[in-house]
């Protein structure tokens, strides 16, 4: 019997996919649940929300309180563009390139050291693992929100790579973009993530990690496909190959 307080194994299979800032994980599991037909659960947008939904709603920064009430009541909404592309919808508003930019990975780090914010936002999440299966994508899926998960992945990559790839993205939208400070950005974000008291970044004890240093995303999917398949999650139907 589950005492009070117990973890309990999701109904659904679980796959969760935690890792830092710019391992790719984000783009691994949007990946990984189209080819096999599974929900997606993008956790760090969750938090982001909270914190781009607080700088809207002209709260202090360090407001716990304010932010958790906004956690609470938030009117999210996860579709998909005309081209697939995700988007990610507050309160109506179409939030999705704002959700990626610096300030809101930083804001989304602040509050998601805060209990009473992250008691709203665990809820929120355990609803996502719906029939026939969950991909949960973020830094303590593995450890906190999921622990009972069929399969554990902890994505890594160089501090120098990440920073590459985020200087990429961000390139793209804005010109003025710094990749020494992204660099600065990212060691700071590792450091406070990984010395944060509440569900610090670190891999599972029975995650499997995996270096994309050197990988594209398409590769680390197939590899995690082919562990999802080696442990019986999903069949190796053509249609499924086909969709990679």
């Amino acid at each position: 019997m589950t005492q009070p307080g117990e973890p309990v194994a999701p109904v659904v299979p679980v796959v969760t996919i935690d890792g830092p800032s710019g391992s790719g994980k984000g783009t691994v599991s949007r990946l990984l649940a189209a080819r096999v037909g599974w929900h997606l659960l993008d956790s760090g947008a969750l938090y982001r929300l909270v914190a781009l939904a607080g700088q809207k709603a002209g709260l202090d920064p360090q407001d716990i309180d304010g932010h958790a009430r906004l956690a609470q009541r938030m009117d999210v909404q996860f579709t998909a563009g005309p081209g697939g592309e995700e988007r990610i919808l507050l309160h109506g508003e179409d939030v999705s390139r704002a959700l990626r930019e610096e300030a809101a990975g930083a804001g989304a780090s602040r509050v998601a050291v805060w209990p009473a914010v992250r008691s709203v936002l665990m809820a929120r999440q355990h609803a996502a693992a719906r029939p026939p299966g969950l991909i949960a994508d973020g830094r303590d899926m593995g450890t906190v929100v999921f622990p009972q998960a069929r399969l554990k992945i902890f994505l890594t990559a160089s501090a120098a790579e990440r920073a590459q790839r985020r200087y990429k993205q961000l390139k793209e939208k804005d010109s003025s973009v710094s990749l020494a400070a992204l660099s600065r950005d990212i060691a700071e974000r590792d450091r406070r993530d990984a010395t944060r008291p509440v569900a610090p970044l670190v891999p599972a004890p029975d995650a499997i990690v995996l270096d994309s240093t050197a990988l594209d995303a398409h590769a680390v999917t197939g590899e995690v496909w082919a562990l999802g398949r080696a442990r019986g999650l999903w069949g190796a139907s053509p249609d499924a190959v086909d969709r990679a």
